[in-house]
């Protein structure tokens, strides 16, 4: 990955809040809902997440624009999307910067606020663990200004929690801290049928048990990541997790994992780029072999 602080198991991929996916029915105490994926009768929002789906951020926040010109929800929407193209491939800032500005003009209520704010921390603090500059201060500030904006109960408070654990994690270097804000998100993805935000918490979850030598744990939280991104069809998602569960899985398999992945890897062109040193190079190209003559005779 682009920083020193990660894993190769620690996945530094934030998920946006899924709005653009249709809610899944809630699930029973302690049991994540189904990996459903985008339902609904809107074409936008399958659209969008098709798009999103498959790297194409700049494609659905385009889609979004007309919206996001004049209404709250549609601009964090877009701006959300920027922000995940910067994890991804760490391009795109300014256009970033442009789209969070006019959500946080457009915020109306203490919710479209807190969400801004929270966007605006997720983009300081990629700029950061991905070493472009650093602006971990500014992470801190804004998703501090979000915890007091958002409600317990609001919508975006599950996301603003996994956030702050990668803060926690990454930055501060504290893993008891960011294992329970991860583990807050993961009940609060849980209580809303956010199955992907869901792959999320599972991945990280996951990767402090194997820091902790929990190995089956962690096969346990990457294999269910896993089998989400891959039932939701988040394509962009899916080598670094499987990248992850081979770092928990017996040699044999683990090489098929990152096999795997690396041919994912190089189908989405090089996303997430911090993926890139952790996974097997491309086979060198065969020569063409002359084709021989035959005998006529």
């Amino acid at each position: 990955m682009a920083d020193t602080a990660m894993s190769g198991s620690a996945d530094p991929a934030d998920s946006m809040r899924s709005a653009d996916q249709a809610p899944v029915p809630a699930p029973r105490p302690g049991i994540p809902p189904a990996a459903t994926g985008p339902a609904g009768d809107d074409p936008l929002d399958r659209a969008v997440w098709r798009l999103r789906s498959r790297g194409c951020w700049a494609d659905a926040a385009a889609l979004l624009e007309p919206r996001a010109a004049r209404q709250a929800p549609a601009a964090l929407r877009r701006a959300a999307l920027l922000v995940e193209r910067c994890m991804f491939t760490a391009t795109g800032w300014a256009e970033a910067e442009d789209a969070l500005r006019t959500a946080e003009a457009l915020a109306g209520d203490d919710e479209e606020r807190g969400g801004a704010a929270c966007e605006r921390g997720q983009l300081a603090y990629t700029s950061t663990v991905l070493g472009i500059r650093d602006r971990a201060d500014e992470a801190r500030s804004a998703l501090g200004r979000a915890a007091a904006l958002l409600a317990p109960s609001a919508a975006g408070r599950p996301l603003l929690d996994f956030r702050r654990g990668l803060m926690a994690e990454h930055i501060a270097d504290s893993p008891d801290a960011a294992r329970a804000a991860y583990r807050r998100a993961h009940a609060g993805a849980t209580a809303q049928g956010d199955a992907l935000l869901l792959s999320f918490t599972w991945r990280h979850l996951a990767g402090l048990a194997l820091r902790d030598g929990e190995l089956a744990e962690a096969r346990h939280g990457f294999a269910e990541s896993l089998r989400i991104r891959e039932e939701l069809g988040f394509l962009v998602g899916t080598a670094p997790a499987l990248a992850a569960l081979a770092d928990a899985a017996p040699e044999d398999e683990a090489v098929r994992l990152r096999t795997e992945a690396a041919r994912l890897f190089r189908l989405m062109g090089g996303v997430p780029t911090w993926l890139a040193h952790q996974l097997p190079p491309a086979p060198p190209e065969q020569p063409e072999q002359p084709e021989q003559p035959t005998d006529a005779a």
